[in-house]
């Protein structure tokens, strides 16, 4: 845990994305260098790789109608309305959080023809049960879904159109999460092709993020020694390609926590292969990692499991230090803040 400034918060990402702030550290003789993104080529250690999350975030926040209407909530179309986040299908309904309570067996609607009904609850999460085949869903969520950002980014409706462009990584590919790879956030088309200009190597994996990449780590989650699990995949190829930069010498870095959650989780049974699947490794200091050299990482909010994972990394002294440089140089903190460079 630690405390910062609210007003460090990050509201927008960077304009371009890669002029955010970059704050590098060299563990083995914990250098701390600062510059921006667009720079990262001259502080990677030579003949490094590269790896990407190339997943797609669902534009999952959907606002519906109550049938019975009810008071106007601020910042919603209006009266009646609830936002609802969609989180999973499981046996053919659709399980969502709900920023205001549903009543059993009540509908819920977005259009004439789009309505859910609310068939049960388990206290956290409620299961609706779509007017349309389940098969539909991605389509009805992309024409009236919203970026599901986190609370701590304020936004308004006006601006949800824009939101779901920031909310997304340029090489979004693979649909499937609900919380963007945010380490992402900070390359362009032009920092990517400078990248491959200079002999830098850059590979793609996929892993969707899940609801519980920034909730606070649980007591019960502490002595299981397991997270929450995300789906992740890594083809044969990239599998290939990462056991042969690896046999070579080349430092692997990870850009985000998702990739070294994916990497770390293909690579349990030496040596890395193709492998795809749910994962529920929990990262935290002890761990030992072995495939990842390095990573690229955004600064997180306190008391997660992100966090936990970066300090396993460099260790929480480190991380605990490295966040008080940031935070007394105005750094940029959480989903479009600014990020780290963190190697061997």
């Amino acid at each position: 845990s630690y405390s910062f400034p609210p007003e460090l918060i990050a509201q927008t990402p960077a304009s371009p994305r890669d002029a955010a702030r970059l704050l590098v550290y060299r563990k083995r003789d914990k250098k701390v260098s600062y510059d921006t993104f667009k720079n990262l080529s001259a502080y990677l250690p030579p003949r490094a790789v590269l790896v990407f999350n190339e997943t797609k975030v669902i534009p999952a926040r959907l606002f519906v109608r109550k049938e019975t209407g009810g008071p106007r909530k601020r910042g919603s179309p209006g009266g009646g309305w609830v936002e609802v986040l969609y989180v999973a299908t499981k046996d053919g309904l659709l399980q969502v959080l709900s920023d205001r309570k549903l009543a059993l067996r009540s509908k819920v609607r977005r259009t004439e023809s789009i309505s859910f009904t609310v068939t049960k609850s388990d206290g956290r999460f409620y299961y609706l049960k779509p007017s349309f085949p389940v098969s539909r869903l991605q389509t009805v969520l992309e024409k009236y879904g919203a970026a599901p950002v986190p609370p701590y980014i304020k936004h308004s409706r006006k601006a949800s159109r824009r939101l779901r462009e920031q909310y997304q990584t340029i090489f979004a590919k693979k649909i499937g999460s609900i919380a963007a790879p945010t380490a992402s956030f900070h390359f362009t088309k032009r920092l990517m092709a400078d990248l491959k200009k200079g002999g830098v190597g850059l590979a793609f994996v996929t892993l969707h993020v899940g609801l519980g990449t920034f909730a606070p780590v649980t007591d019960m989650q502490l002595k299981q020694g397991k997270l929450h699990s995300e789906r992740y995949a890594i083809d044969a190829a990239t599998a290939r390609r990462l056991r042969a930069a690896k046999r070579a010498g080349m430092p692997i870095i990870a850009v985000g926590t998702t990739v070294v959650r994916a990497l770390e989780t293909a690579a349990a049974r030496h040596p890395l292969r193709a492998s795809s699947g749910e994962t529920d490794l929990f990262i935290r200091p002890g761990y030992r990692f072995k495939f990842v050299d390095g990573m690229i990482t955004n600064f997180h909010v306190p008391q997660s499991s992100l966090t936990m994972l970066v300090a396993a990394f460099i260790s929480r002294k480190e991380l605990l230090s490295l966040y008080r440089k940031a935070i007394k140089k105005k750094f940029r903190f959480f989903s479009f803040g600014d990020g780290m460079l963190l190697y061997e």
